[in-house]
């Protein structure tokens, strides 16, 4: 096995001669795994090693167990170590993430900043091959491209993950038979967690009911994902080099990627979405939080007329111009402002589980909805041919018939900002919400929206009686949930 590690190392590269490598260790069966071969191979590979553990304030005595367990066996190997806590449940109140998701934050935060300290090249951690068949069918569900089938790739930036060529059921095997023990986390066995889940239920039942071999035939799978992921990017890269145009600003940064819009829209569709990608990274240098509802909404603009344009996460917007699409930061006048309009306040999404009974905000500026009924890309805009909202008993009405029933004059209407899910409006800022995305005892995940810091209600809304105009118009903001991101603090 340390063979076959080995191998798998040298074959993707994972670490080069004289490499200080931070090792997270859980005091878990993989972990300990993990630090055990890393520090049989650290003569031959030539690695300085310091393991790294973080205790997140959760599980008690279970957690002090944890911590003194890792200490002890890195004192034992020789290895240099320490011990970081956090308060992971605190972390995710503040930042409305749930605590697995704080928890992990932390982590990689605490392994970067140990790294720098350390003077270290490369983070190690201790995904196997289970976790990557867990991984690439959890994409799958929750919605993905190639690069979420692709899975965990052995490197990522300063990660490696040299495990992933053995099973869960070979690293217990090992253990085992070399008489070395590990902690047991309690919180593995909850199914609370959708990756719990499938490990425990899903997998098993595929294993017995469908293929024995079927954790194999994932794997192999996400590898050619993976390899036919790479090979678009590569090609993407080669058409966008040929055919793409750059705007960049006074330090030379760039702000802009544009490209003809009839030779993309010649390409077939799978190459125009890596171009479109590719255009988004030479701009933002991040896909964080762009999904492929973004991207095909910003490739559905090569067929529609001029002056169209998408809204895209991270300050982003894609534009059709008569000859080119761009991809572009947005910027004061993109969305069509006029002279002497306040600037665009920010709008906040966080995404938390919720309890039955909670209490709901009732205030005008922040919103629940109901996570999981949100069906496409979520943005704050102006009214389209079409919205509509969904009233008390499940009927339907068109904004256009809403506002007429709310006395908005005429010329008030498309200054009016809403929320909306395609063409089913959440949210008429101002006025009320959709009874569809209500939060009731079946909810299970709570989007909350909220302006301006929830300070003031700065949305253009038409004042009844008063005809006052006031505020602003909202910044607009994509946000697709059901596309296989993780689910987080999402800011406008």
């Amino acid at each position: 096995m340390y063979k076959r590690i080995s191998d798998y190392i040298r074959r993707n590269r994972l670490f080069a001669t004289g490499d200080r490598v931070i090792a997270a260790l859980s005091g878990g069966a993989d972990s300990v795994f993990l630090l055990m071969v890393l520090n049989e191979l650290k003569e031959e590979l030539g690695l300085t090693l310091k393991a790294i553990h973080v205790h997140h304030g959760l599980r008690g005595e279970e957690a002090d167990r944890d911590s003194e367990f890792s200490r002890d066996l890195a004192k034992k190997l020789g290895v240099d170590f320490s011990c970081i806590q956090v308060d992971a449940a605190r972390y995710a109140r503040e930042n409305g993430m749930s605590v697995e998701e704080a928890g992990r934050h932390l982590r990689y935060e605490i392994f970067e900043k140990e790294r720098l300290d350390f003077g270290g090249m490369k983070i190690a951690v201790a995904h196997h091959a289970d976790d990557q068949a867990e991984t690439i069918l959890y994409n799958l569900f929750r919605g993905t491209g190639l690069k979420g089938l692709g899975g965990m790739r052995p490197v990522r930036d300063h990660i490696v993950r040299p495990l992933l060529c053995v099973s869960k059921e070979e690293i217990l095997a090992y253990l085992k038979e070399n008489g070395i023990s590990y902690c047991e986390d309690s919180t593995n066995a909850l199914e609370d967690y959708a990756r719990n889940r499938i490990r425990s239920r899903i997998l098993p039942q595929i294993r017995e009911q469908i293929n024995s071999r079927a954790d194999e035939n994932i794997l192999h799978a996400g590898e050619m994902a993976a390899k036919a992921d790479a090979y678009l990017e590569k090609q993407a890269k080669k058409l966008l080099d040929c055919l793409g145009a750059w705007e960049s600003d006074e330090d030379g940064k760039v702000t802009g990627c544009g490209i003809s819009a009839k030779a993309l829209s010649e390409e077939e569709e799978i190459i125009r979405s890596y171009v479109i990608r590719a255009m988004i990274r030479s701009v933002r240098d991040s896909m964080k939080d762009i999904t492929m509802n973004h991207v095909e909404s910003a490739a559905a603009l090569l067929f529609t007329q001029t002056g169209k344009r998408v809204d895209l996460p991270g300050g982003l917007t894609a534009v059709r111009n008569p000859e080119e699409l761009w991809i572009k930061g947005k910027s004061r006048k993109a969305f069509g402002e006029k002279e002497g309009e306040v600037l665009l306040p920010e709008v906040d999404f966080k995404v938390f589980s919720y309890k039955k009974g909670q209490e709901i905000p009732k205030n005008g500026y922040t919103k629940w909805f109901d996570y999981d009924k949100i069906n496409s890309t979520l943005s704050v805009r102006y009214r389209e041919t079409g919205d509509y909202i969904t009233l008390a008993g499940g009927g339907r009405k068109s904004v256009k018939s809403f506002m007429i029933d709310e006395k908005v004059p005429r010329e008030e209407r498309g200054k009016i900002p809403m929320v909306a899910d395609g063409s089913h409006v959440l949210w008429v800022i101002g006025y009320r919400i959709s009874e569809y995305y209500k939060i009731t005892d079946d909810t299970h995940t709570v989007i909350q929206m909220q302006i301006d810091g929830g300070n003031t209600l700065r949305a253009y809304y038409y004042a009844q009686n008063t005809g006052q105009e006031r505020g602003s118009a909202l910044r607009a903001y994509h946000y697709a949930p059901n596309a296989g991101q993780e689910r987080g603090k999402h800011n406008g």
